[in-house]
C-alpha cells in the first residue's frame, strides 16, 4: 500500500493554476531518451526514430470510477497511470511518456492534488515513463483525471485486437477476478461504516484482491517474456472490462468466435474464499467484473509447447471459425458468453445483471 496523505491543506486559491502547475510539476525529471521538450511548453516534443508511435487515453471520474470514501489519493494517481499503460502493453508496445488533464473543484486542497501527483510520479519512475504535460481546470461536479499514454513499438510488431485466427489458443496472463472481489470488499465496508461510524472496516485477510482493485499493476513483463519464449501473439487486449467482454472483443474484430473452459481460467485462492463469502460464483467475477489488467492473446496452437511450463501464461480455450462464443462448464454444459461487463452511461450493477 502507499503512503497517506499529508494533513497540511492548503488552499488551491492561494496558488492560483500557474503557481500550482509548478508546484505539482517540481519533481517531475525527463528520463526517457524520446523525451526532448516537456513540461512548461505548448507541447511536448517526443522522437521516436524508425518505430511506430502508440497514444491511449483514459478518463477516471468521481462517482463512476473511483469512489473516494476508500480509494486513497495516492493510490487513484497511481491507478490511472496503470490503466494507461496497460493499452499500450496490450498493444505489445512500450509506454515513454504520460500527459495529465485534471478537473478538481474547490473541495480538495493543494495538499490533495500532491497527493495524486505522487501516486501518479512513482507510477512513471517504476515503469520508466515521463509525465511531460497536461492540463488543469476547475470543476462543478467533483474530481476527473484523464491520463494520455504515449509510447512506441518497432514497426510492423503492434499487435492488434483483429489478428487471431480459427485454432489459435486464447491465453490469459496472471489471474482473474481479484480486483471486482477487492471492490466488494470496500463496498461492503463502506455501508458497514456508514450504519456504525465507530466500527474499524474489516480488511484483514484480504489483502491480495483489495490490492488488486487499489493499487493495480500492467503487465509490462508479458512482451518481453513472449519475445523470449519466441510467441508472436496473433491479437492482443488487455483484461479491464471483465474477460467475456474482451474474448467478445477479440472475436468479433477478427470474425471469430470462441470456447473456453471453466477449468482453465486461473483464479486465487483468496478471490475464490471472497467470492464465496460474499454469495458470487468466482467465475462470475471473471467473466463480469473487470480492473484485473491482465492481458488476453491469442497464438498459434503449433506453439503451445513454447508457454506449456510458464506459471504467468494460462491457455483457457481457443478460437472457433462459428462465431459462437460459449464457455464449457466443470459439468460439461455449453453456456453463452455475453459482454455484461461494465458498461459507460449503466446504472445497473454488471455482475448482477442476467
Amino acid at each position: 500500500m502507499l503512503d497517506t496523505p499529508s494533513p497540511q491543506r492548503t488552499p488551491l486559491s492561494e496558488l492560483g493554476e500557474f503557481a500550482l502547475i509548478d508546484r505539482l510539476t517540481a519533481a517531475v525529471e525527463l528520463k526517457a531518451p524520446s523525451s526532448k521538450v516537456g513540461v512548461g511548453d505548448d507541447a511536448a516534443v517526443l522522437d521516436f526514430g524508425d518505430s511506430e508511435v502508440l497514444i491511449s487515453k483514459d478518463l477516471l471520474v468521481e462517482g463512476v470510477h473511483f469512489d473516494l470514501s476508500y480509494m486513497p489519493l495516492k493510490h487513484l494517481g497511481y491507478k490511472a497511470v496503470m490503466v494507461n499503460l496497460s493499452d499500450l502493453y496490450a498493444m505489445n508496445g512500450t509506454p515513454s511518456q504520460i500527459l495529465v488533464g485534471m478537473a478538481v473543484s474547490n473541495r480538495f486542497p493543494v495538499e490533495a492534488l500532491e497527493e495524486i501527483y505522487a501516486g501518479m510520479l512513482l507510477a512513471c519512475s517504476r515503469y520508466g515513463v515521463d509525465l511531460v504535460g497536461g492540463d488543469t481546470t476547475s470543476s462543478t461536479s467533483g474530481l476527473m483525471l484523464s491520463v494520455t499514454a504515449v509510447g512506441h513499438v518497432a514497426r510492423g510488431k503492434a499487435v492488434k485486437r483483429n489478428g487471431a485466427q480459427a485454432g489459435d489458443l486464447l491465453v490469459v496472463t496472471g489471474d482473474l477476478g481479484a480486483a471486482y472481489m477487492g471492490l466488494q470488499i470496500l463496498e461492503r465496508e463502506k455501508a458497514t461504516y456508514q450504519a456504525n461510524p465507530n466500527l474499524q472496516p474489516e480488511l484483514q485477510g484480504h489483502e491480495y484482491v483489495l490490492e488488486r482493485q487499489l493499487k493495480p499493476e500492467a503487465r509490462r513483463d508479458i512482451g518481453p517474456l513472449l519475445a523470449e519464449l519466441g510467441v508472436t501473439p496473433t491479437s492482443m487486449i488487455d483484461v479491464s472490462d471483465g474477460l467475456s467482454s474482451e474474448i467478445l472483443h477479440l472475436g468479433t474484430q477478427s470474425g471469430l468466435g470462441c470456447t473456453i473452459y471453466e477449468d482453465k481460467i486461473p483464479m486465487d485462492p483468496q478471490m475464490m474464499r471472497v467470492a464465496e463469502e460474499f454469495g458470487i460464483n468466482p467465475v462470475t467475477a471473471v467473466l463480469n467484473g473487470g480492473e484485473d489488467y491482465e492481458l488476453l492473446f491469442t497464438m498459434p496452437i503449433a506453439e503451445f509447447d513454447k508457454i506449456k511450463a510458464n506459471p504467468s501464461l494460462t491457455p483457457i480455450g481457443h478460437m472457433t471459425a462459428d462465431k459462437i462464443f460459449q464457455m464449457v462448464t466443470n459439468a460439461g454444459q455449453s453456456i453463452p458468453l455475453e459482454a455484461q461487463g461494465w458498461k459507460a452511461f449503466q446504472t445497473e450493477d454488471p455482475a448482477t445483471e442476467k
